[in-house]
């Protein structure tokens, strides 16, 4: 599922093609998608134009001159496709027609993805139990965030409604980077290793953000590459192996990240 750093990239990819451009006709070959009606998203995006795209964790906030926001969310498999084609690609669930003839595909093969109308995107993020963004925190609120957390501090991190944006394989990248088990207790976890987590947490979203954004490969010893139980652990020092954490599919090396 495309996580902070992909939205990141999703975010650029809009600034540089589809804003300051008017909006002549709105298109949705998988009604389910929409969040509201068709009807509706014509009326409120019809002549008008995008001037801003703002990402909150794994929402992607697309500002128009009015005042709206239509907001994606990419499930999956999402992603966006600018070009001058008269046939939208395969799998497109929504597009935009602007003036000059261009358009702006929404592609969802999977069709998890959800696009909405919002005239606020401070009550959308509370609608919808959307906590801070990951990388809008400073390191006290991420203490306090984490102080007497039950659970596990895997669970923790992909816990939107508490850090917004980090999803299963960042969330792995980070404990592997920090040493920690990703079963840990959240209240288990030292001072010292709630602040290095902090720092990787930023450091990993950073850096896989930025790697995207200029195609580069992400570092040698970046667990991401690796996520298949048995494949080497990057760092050399065992296997990598799967457990389940919250439902959720979990990578790690059980020689670099300890169990309490």
């Amino acid at each position: 599922m495309p996580e902070l750093p992909e939205i990141s990239y999703y975010k650029k990819y809009v600034d540089s093609t589809a804003l300051h451009n008017k909006i002549r006709s709105v298109h949705v070959p998988v009604p389910k998608l929409l969040q509201t009606s068709e009807k509706d998203a014509e009326e409120h995006l019809i002549g008008t134009e995008f001037t801003k795209a703002i990402r909150h964790g794994k929402y992607l906030f697309l500002e128009s001159k009015n005042g709206n926001y239509l907001v994606f969310h990419f499930g999956m498999t999402g992603k966006f496709d600018f070009s001058h084609e008269d046939d939208p690609p395969k799998y497109t669930a929504f597009y935009l027609m602007f003036e000059d003839g261009a358009k702006l595909f929404f592609i969802c093969p999977r069709k998890l993805g959800k696009i909405y109308l919002t005239e606020s995107k401070d009550d959308f993020l509370k609608e919808h139990s959307i906590g801070k963004d990951a990388l809008d925190f400073s390191k006290d609120e991420f203490k306090h965030l984490l102080y007497k957390k039950r659970g596990s501090i895997k669970g923790a991190l992909t816990n939107q409604s508490l850090i917004a944006g980090i999803g299963n394989m960042y969330a792995d990248e980070m404990l592997f980077q920090t040493g920690i088990h990703p079963k840990t207790s959240p209240s288990d976890l030292s001072e010292d290793e709630v602040n290095q987590l902090y720092d990787k947490m930023i450091e990993v979203l950073e850096t896989v953000s930025d790697r995207k954004a200029s195609g580069e490969s992400l570092p040698d010893n970046y667990l991401t590459g690796h996520r298949e139980p048995g494949a080497d652990c990057p760092k050399s020092n065992g296997k990598i192996e799967m457990m389940k954490i919250s439902g959720r599919s979990t990578y790690f090396c059980p020689a670099c990240q300890k169990e309490k």
